[in-house]
C-alpha cells in the first residue's frame, strides 16, 4: 500500500464460526504487525486496530450469512465509521490520531500477523468465505 492518510476498506463475508470469526484482513509494516488489522477472537466484539490502537466496533456477522462490511477511518482526529449491510452501527474517534498508515506493508487476507507476512496463529484465522474486498484511499461517503 502507499501511505495512507484516510482509507474506506469494504468486503463481503460470511462465517458461522464461535466464538469469533477471526481475521478477515490484516496489513502489517516493518516494526508494525498491526498497523491494520480487523479481527474477531473469543468472546470479544470485532476490533479494528490501527497502529496497534483498538476500537471496538458494533458489527455481528457470525450468523453464517453474507454481510457486506465497510469501514471508513482517517487520520485527522482518528475519526471511524463502521457499516453493515448498508447501515452505519458506529462511530468513533481518536484511534491513532495522526498516525498515517506506513507503505511497503504486506496485506494478507484471512489471517493475523505478528510479524511482516507471518507468524501465523491458527486460533486468529478467519473463518468463512471472503469476497470482493476493497480499499480506497479517501473517506467514502455514506
Amino acid at each position: 500500500l502507499p501511505e495512507l492518510y484516510a482509507f474506506t476498506i469494504c468486503l463481503w463475508l460470511r462465517s458461522s464460526a464461535l466464538p469469533g470469526i477471526g481475521t478477515p484482513f490484516s496489513y502489517a509494516v516493518p516494526g508494525q504487525a498491526n498497523e491494520i488489522v480487523l479481527i474477531e477472537w473469543g468472546n470479544n466484539p470485532i476490533e479494528l486496530l490501527i497502529n496497534d490502537k483498538v476500537a471496538q466496533l458494533p458489527l455481528f456477522v457470525s450468523d453464517g450469512k453474507w454481510h457486506h462490511i465497510c469501514i471508513t477511518w482517517t487520520t485527522r482526529d482518528g475519526m471511524w465509521e463502521a457499516f453493515q449491510d448498508g447501515e452505519k452501527l458506529g462511530t468513533g474517534e481518536n484511534l491513532a490520531p495522526w498516525h498515517p498508515i506506513k507503505p511497503g506493508g504486506v496485506l494478507i487476507l484471512g489471517q493475523e500477523q505478528d510479524t511482516v507476512g507471518g507468524r501465523f496463529d491458527a486460533t486468529q484465522a478467519f473463518v468463512g468465505e471472503l469476497s470482493q474486498f476493497n480499499i480506497w484511499d479517501r473517506v467514502l461517503r455514506a
